[in-house]
């Protein structure tokens, strides 16, 4: 039985989390699109992507204020190369027109809840907090220097090679806490000297830098099995989109949350990778028990997709009996596992722990 977006969004939901079963199906961008045009009726001003949260600044910048060029804006503002993809141009290009015509509390914010990385990288954490320096008038020198050494693959692969547990990084830890202390101590001062904005623009740069202080001490731990290491640095990254998803609640809330299933549903995710099975606790696990019926999850579900070469589901499959569009999970049925996936598709089938984690599914059934 499908129903309408309204009939699955309590009242008083802070976080509305719309996940989606794999990145390169555009369905999904274009979904979450409509459903944000049917959210701005309701009172929704924000929508939070899985993007860099630093970089979303750029995006958010233009849609709000009209700063920056489109072009510029999509390349600089998207992590993971995703300004490329046309559903999130159309997003930015929608926004931007919704906005213009619209008073300052009435406009839609674009946010990102993403670290400041990609899988196989994380850069140096000293322009974070450097930023944050420059904001309190302090000197912008620090230690921890060549960026590069941060910033290798290798410093995120071999544990030998990262300086997440160098004196260097013990030093701007240290730094990084005085920096907290003195952004919070100065707080009203500062936000009458610029604005609030600015200010909250200098703590989301900072908590990306300790953030990122916080990885590399992960990336730097000595060497496990090759699960238990890549399962710790995912939790890792999951805990930092949770506090960025936690701190966003306060000044973005009602706000649609768009990201992949497994970091959005409740309960542990997992991802098989070749000879890795992982497990740890996503940021949609840590954020609901404590938001409890102020987060709600849907999942996302897809049939088949010419763009990742997604054939057919087989019937008697999750995919294979959900009807298009909107199933609260209450009414979907035990089904069976599709099995005709292969990993360069990149999509995460439906199972019974998925549609335990979240309050409804969305199947897209041919894309």
């Amino acid at each position: 039985m499908t129903v309408e977006l309204g009939e699955i969004v309590p009242a008083g939901c802070e976080l509305l989390a719309f996940g989606e079963p794999v990145h390169a199906e555009p369905a999904f961008r274009h979904r979450r699109n409509a459903m944000l045009a049917e959210l701005a009726g309701r009172g929704f001003r924000s929508i939070v992507l899985e993007v860099d949260r630093v970089a979303a600044l750029v995006v958010d910048d233009y849609v709000r204020e009209g700063v920056g060029e489109l072009e510029s804006v999509l390349s600089a503002g998207f992590s993971h190369g995703w300004g490329a993809f046309a559903g999130n141009r159309e997003l930015v290009v929608w926004l931007r027109e919704y906005n213009s015509t619209r008073e300052a509390p009435d406009r839609i914010a674009l946010h990102g809840f993403d670290a400041p990385m990609e899988n196989m990288s994380a850069p140096s954490p000293r322009g974070f907090l450097r930023y944050t320096r420059e904001y309190l008038g302090l000197d912008p020198d620090l230690p921890g220097g060549p960026d590069e050494r941060w910033s290798r693959t290798e410093a995120v692969l071999d544990p030998a090679q990262s300086p997440g547990r160098s004196a260097d990084a013990v030093r701007l830890r240290l730094i990084a806490d005085e920096l907290w202390i003195e952004l919070h101590r100065r707080a009203p001062a500062l936000m009458a000297a610029t604005s609030r904005e600015a200010w909250l623009r200098a703590r989301t740069w900072l908590t990306a830098g300790i953030g990122l202080l916080r990885y590399h001490r992960a990336c730097a731990e000595p060497e496990e099995p090759g699960s238990a290491r890549i399962s710790r640095l995912l939790a890792v990254r999951d805990v930092l989109m949770a506090e960025n998803l936690l701190d966003l609640r306060h000044i973005a809330a009602p706000a649609l949350v768009c990201g992949h299933n497994s970091h959005l549903r409740r309960g542990a995710s997992r991802w098989v990778l070749g000879d890795l099975d992982l497990s740890w606790a996503g940021a949609g696990s840590i954020v609901a028990p404590l938001l409890g019926p102020r987060y709600t999850v849907i999942a996302g579900s897809l049939g088949s997709s010419a763009a990742i070469g997604l054939g057919d589901p087989a019937p008697d499959t999750y995919e294979g009996r959900l009807a298009a569009g909107l199933t609260p999970a209450g009414e979907v049925a035990p089904a069976g596992v599709r099995g005709d996936v292969e990993p360069r598709q990149g999509y995460q089938p439906l199972d019974a722990d998925t549609v335990a984690g979240v309050d409804a599914v969305w199947h897209i059934p041919a894309a």
